[in-house]
């Protein structure tokens, strides 16, 4: 069965009666250079096991079997479950596992299916549930790389560097966490249905430690970063008297950035994860300051 063929797409899915959901998101690929490019580029092999989210009929899934050593696929749609049993069947080193991968424990799931192997994500990731599902892929902490397919300007943001208008606290967190890299766009006429927007595959090879290990941790970290940029046309100093003001007021502040070397009207889209990491640690030393007076 061609997966990637209209025709057989349709007579696929209406053997099994299913209907497409606008609030799952659900977009198939019919191009078949789309699946086979992604599975090549995921930089999965023979011993590495992959973790698909959203497999939807399958066209990825059956490349990503004939690369690698173990794919599991999490789909939550209970609707696509009878299909993806007909599409990959005879696929001996597939698991299909029914499940929000949201819900899941994902360390857990990487035990029990990929024990022996290095563990890898790649996915065609339905663009309601990107910066959740990257999210707790990358905090998860148990993946070598995270290859999936999202919305175009999504992914341009998860590899946007500081002081490009894309970057923002997501941006960051994903630096934080790995080495992200656009690999290739994907029009909309490579989907059933065609979705109004471009997409982009991007690859985020996982680091081995965090790009930054500031003595307030991770946690506080993002609490600044996260304050830095709800409100990106405010300056650092107010949009962070808007989140820290309880706590610390303007003129203190201003005291901590100068102390950091940056400048009153500096923004938080010009900093990089070193320069919000010593400013994370100086206003947490401040904080601390307080508590122990």
């Amino acid at each position: 069965m061609d997966l990637c063929s209209i025709q057989e797409v349709k007579a696929l899915l209406g053997r099994h009666g299913f209907r497409f959901s606008k609030s799952m998101g659900q977009n198939f690929l019919i191009e078949d250079w789309v699946p086979r490019r992604i599975a090549r580029e995921c930089g999965a092999d023979r011993s590495c096991g992959v973790l698909e989210i959203g497999p939807g009929i399958g066209c990825l899934t059956k490349e990503l079997c004939a690369v690698a050593g173990r794919v599991v696929s999490v789909e939550l749609d209970r609707a696509l479950l009878p299909v993806l049993g007909e599409t990959l069947a005879g696929e001996e080193n597939f698991t299909l596992v029914p499940g929000d991968i949201l819900k899941l424990d994902i360390p857990a799931l990487v035990q029990e299916h990929f024990r022996g192997l290095r563990p890898m994500v790649c996915a065609n990731l339905p663009y309601n549930i990107t910066t959740p599902v990257l999210t707790a892929l990358v905090e998860a902490g148990c993946f070598e790389a995270v290859t999936v397919m999202v919305q175009k300007e999504v992914a341009q943001r998860i590899a946007a560097a500081p002081g490009e208008a894309a970057c923002g606290a997501f941006s960051l967190l994903m630096d934080y966490h790995t080495r992200p890299r656009l690999l290739f766009e994907v029009p909309p006429s490579c989907f059933l249905p065609a979705p109004k927007v471009t997409s982009a595959v991007v690859r985020c090879e996982v680091r081995r430690e965090p790009a930054v290990s500031p003595a307030c941790g991770e946690a506080f970290l993002f609490r600044v970063v996260r304050a830095a940029f709800a409100q990106r046309r405010k300056t650092l100093c107010n949009a962070l008297a808007s989140a820290f003001g309880p706590q610390m007021d303007k003129g203190r502040l201003s005291a901590v950035l100068t102390d950091c070397g940056l400048p009153a009207d500096v923004r938080g889209e010009r900093l990089d994860l070193e320069k919000f990491a010593l400013l994370a640690d100086r206003l947490n030393a401040e904080i601390e300051k307080d508590r122990e007076n």
